[in-house]
């Protein structure tokens, strides 16, 4: 089940952006007085196909889904009637052609927009931004957080969700910088902290970046009882069951859940005694081995298991933010464009090895996160999708020839020099392009199988 709906939500994701990214293209297309002959959605062998408009403009449902093209007049791609000569995308001006190009990317920032804006006035559920008790030797335990600290305000940003807190720190990681962090203690007390983010490597920041800087997440108080285990993982294999509640592990009692995660991850490859409860009876000891997982550059276990959720502690947990349609208008620009630039930081960063490349993600990775947020509600998938219409957007803004961003680089070129670049330099952009496309295609694909295989 879980299998098909990570497909169709992919499938729904890629169908609606792509339809909007290409709309846009079609709209300023028709704006400026160029004939359209085709909208397909996908390449290859149509499997669908209408011609609609007075233009009878073909639209197609193709078979290979991962794009999608607008096809135009051109007298580059065939013999155009002198009749029509002037509703040619070749004759068009400059301008003109740079417009039909530069809608495409828009209309993703413009989706992106749009969404944001709903969500901020429907309201976005949250995660309190309180924290659990740092480990000693990180910098949040050496700069005196403590358990129960709310996040309040990072710099001159400020934090209404764990989710909010976490961008913000992301953006400030990449910039290697210290930020000042506005806490309201367990007491109410308000107090500030310095933290040095400049500490955290680029293998820091391929994994869970905030956990060597000792902030993580305060976790539910869930009773040590397991709601779901992992087919196959080491849980089930030594005989634990949905249900069980454990007790102690290696002597120690257990209380709550979170203790049975600590020992867990502090014992890779070690065997646990682990003494459980079924069905209120006491079991023989169970010896499971916790496998080891690598996280942040280090070793940790982990034994495929998840503890049983109560709604009413998780409830308590969550706050939902939303703004009035003005307010949620500014904040749905601002999150679009801090996005952006945030994703050509990350793209220049990796180019200069700040980086790894280990964060460039595939369509694997991507319809996993549909199939997650999907399951997360309607709220959470939604916000997916204005991420990836930014992240599509930005993708076709950069100069590489064959994306809507090598266009314009072109058209740029023209403008300056007063004369469209050659139809040689043109093939050689062309080629120059495909290859660095089949690069990140690779390295993408790569790090979505790498993913898959480690878990």
């Amino acid at each position: 089940m879980t299998l098909l709906i990570t497909i169709a939500a992919f499938v729904v994701a890629l169908g609606c952006l792509i339809i909007v990214h290409e709309f846009g293209h079609y709209a300023v297309a028709r704006a400026c007085g160029v004939k359209v002959l085709r909208f397909s959605l996908g390449f290859g062998k149509p499997l669908w196909t209408r011609q609609l408009g007075r233009d009878a403009t073909e639209w197609v449902i193709a078979a290979f889904p991962l794009g999608g093209y607008v096809k135009m007049l051109d007298e580059r791609e065939g013999q155009v009637a002198p009749a029509e000569l002037p509703r040619a995308f070749n004759r068009q001006s400059v301008w003109r052609r740079f417009a039909i190009v530069v809608a495409g990317p828009a209309a993703n920032f413009l989706l992106a927009i749009v969404l944001y804006w709903a969500l901020f006035i429907h309201g976005v559920p949250g995660i309190k931004p309180v924290i659990s008790e740092p480990p000693e030797g990180t910098p949040a335990y050496t700069t005196g957080f403590k358990a129960g600290d709310t996040l309040v305000r990072i710099d001159d940003e400020p934090v209404a969700t764990w989710q909010d807190a976490r961008w913000i720190l992301l953006q400030r990681a990449v910039q290697k910088v210290i930020v000042t962090i506005e806490v309201r203690g367990a007491a109410g007390n308000i107090d500030w902290r310095k933290l040095d983010l400049s500490v955290l490597t680029a293998a820091d920041l391929d994994s869970d970046y905030l956990r060597p800087l000792g902030l993580m997440r305060q976790p539910p108080k869930l009773k040590p009882v397991i709601g779901e285990l992992v087919s196959g993982g080491a849980a089930q294999r030594a005989g634990l069951k949905t249900g069980d509640e454990i007790i102690a592990i290696d002597g120690q009692r257990i209380t709550f859940w979170d203790e049975v995660v600590k020992t867990v991850r502090a014992e890779p490859g070690t065997s646990l005694a682990v003494e459980v409860r079924r069905g209120g009876t006491s079991q023989p000891v169970i010896a499971v081995t916790p496998e080891v997982v690598v996280e942040g550059g280090r070793k940790i276990g982990r034994i495929g298991a998840a503890p049983q959720v109560d709604p009413a502690v998780l409830s308590g947990m969550i706050v939902e933010v939303r703004y009035g349609p003005a307010e949620s208008l500014v904040k749905a620009l601002h999150k679009t464009w801090d996005t952006s630039v945030f994703s050509l930081k990350m793209l220049g960063k990796m180019l200069t090895g700040d980086i790894s490349l280990k964060n460039l993600s595939g369509p694997i990775t991507i319809a996993d996160y549909a199939g997650q947020s999907a399951q997360n509600g309607a709220a959470s998938y939604l916000l997916f999708l204005a991420l990836i219409s930014i992240s599509l957007g930005v993708l076709n803004l950069l100069p590489i020839p064959l994306l809507d961003g090598g266009h314009l680089m072109y058209y740029t070129i023209e403008i300056f020099k007063g004369r469209p670049i050659s139809e040689r330099a043109i093939e050689i952009g062309q080629q120059v392009g495909m290859a660095l496309l089949f690069t990140l295609m690779a390295f993408a694909l790569y790090n979505d199988i790498t993913r898959l295989v480690s878990g």
